[in-house]
């Protein structure tokens, strides 16, 4: 006999955003109703292909007041997902747990490792939990490759290149992204989930050294317990390899490890209904989870870069570009 769990009652913050479509789906793949959304946007006719019945909000007092009068009428919502830019989501999860909901909350959690230490007492007095997405600890090629560095001898440190490009147009300058008292850099808002897989594969950082740093890249090395990896990041088509120019794609990624590379660009589509079905279980990431990669992208934007000096990532000695704004 199939028992099926009641079905939960979800809200969204940041409904229309790049991200949310992903949480949209997870809530309705995991059997769960989404009972209201909010964002300052409008454009969200997204949500017609998931919950065309949801309320939606453009005014946060009138989403809260929605919330509250649900609770109040004993079916509020269980679980608020958060979607929102990245400089929100501390007060944000604290809303959240106000409203005596369990967050979902889209990496990065928080900016800095100290917002983590608040959130830690904000979330025992609530008696709600906190949970991330680290979706690449649920890859089945990143398990994989954990089980093998495991299972290396303990002398074992492992020589790892992480390469990570993806073309942003010059709306991203001009966005919250590209501010990075709002975003944390490029590191922070297209490498954090990288940084998380890093730690957990290869255990505790030990030494974060960074080569270069841009508005449009980051460079630099990593060394944790069993690995010492060099990285490159970037939002600039024009670092992309030539394979991929000529290909026409916009995006390449590669993780090599003793010069053997590490295939894990498939399987990405699932992951975060994945993450949910964990949630839901009582399985999911949660803060102290999330405070190994929140340390290393603060360490990397608070970092003076050193140049290319040492052993750098090959990508480093790219000609940088300037600011499309020069004025900024």
């Amino acid at each position: 006999m199939t028992i099926f769990a009641p079905m939960k009652n979800f809200a969204i913050i940041g409904v229309a955003g790049y991200i949310a479509p992903r949480h949209l789906k997870a809530v309705k793949d995991t059997g769960n109703n989404l009972a209201a959304a909010y964002d300052v946007f409008d454009s969200v006719g997204i949500m017609d292909s998931f919950f065309p019945t949801a309320s939606f909000f453009t005014e946060f007092e009138l989403f809260d007041r929605h919330l509250s009068k649900m609770r109040r009428e004993g079916n509020g919502v269980e679980y608020l997902s958060i979607c929102t830019p990245n400089y929100l989501h501390d007060a944000h999860i604290r809303y959240g747990l106000r409203l005596g909901a369990d967050i979902i909350c889209e990496k990065p959690l928080v900016l800095n490792p100290w917002n983590i230490d608040a959130l830690i007492v904000a979330e025992r007095e609530s008696g709600k939990r906190v949970n991330t997405i680290l979706q690449l600890r649920l890859h089945p090629a990143i398990q994989r490759l954990k089980e093998r560095v495991a299972a290396a001898p303990a002398e074992k440190i492992f020589d790892v290149d992480l390469t990570y490009i993806t073309s942003r147009g010059n709306w991203y300058h001009t966005s919250w992204k590209g501010d990075s008292r709002k975003s944390g850099g490029v590191a922070t808002n297209i490498g954090v989930h990288f940084y998380d897989m890093l730690s957990w594969v290869f255990g505790k950082l030990t030494g974060n050294t960074v080569h270069i740093s841009s508005h449009d890249r980051v460079a630099g090395i990593l060394e944790f317990e069993k690995a010492k990896v060099r990285y490159f990041l970037s939002i600039n088509d024009e670092t992309l390899p030539l394979e991929a120019k000529i290909a026409g794609k916009r995006t390449f990624r590669s993780l090599q490890m003793e010069g053997e590379e590490v295939e894990f660009s498939e399987g990405f589509t699932e992951l975060h209904t994945d993450s949910y079905k964990k949630i839901l279980a009582g399985e999911g990431f949660g803060l102290e989870d999330a405070r190994a990669a929140v340390e290393i992208v603060h360490g990397i934007r608070h970092a003076t870069p050193v140049g290319l000096k040492g052993d750098y990532h090959p990508l480093a000695a790219l000609e940088q570009s300037p600011h499309p704004f020069g004025w900024i």
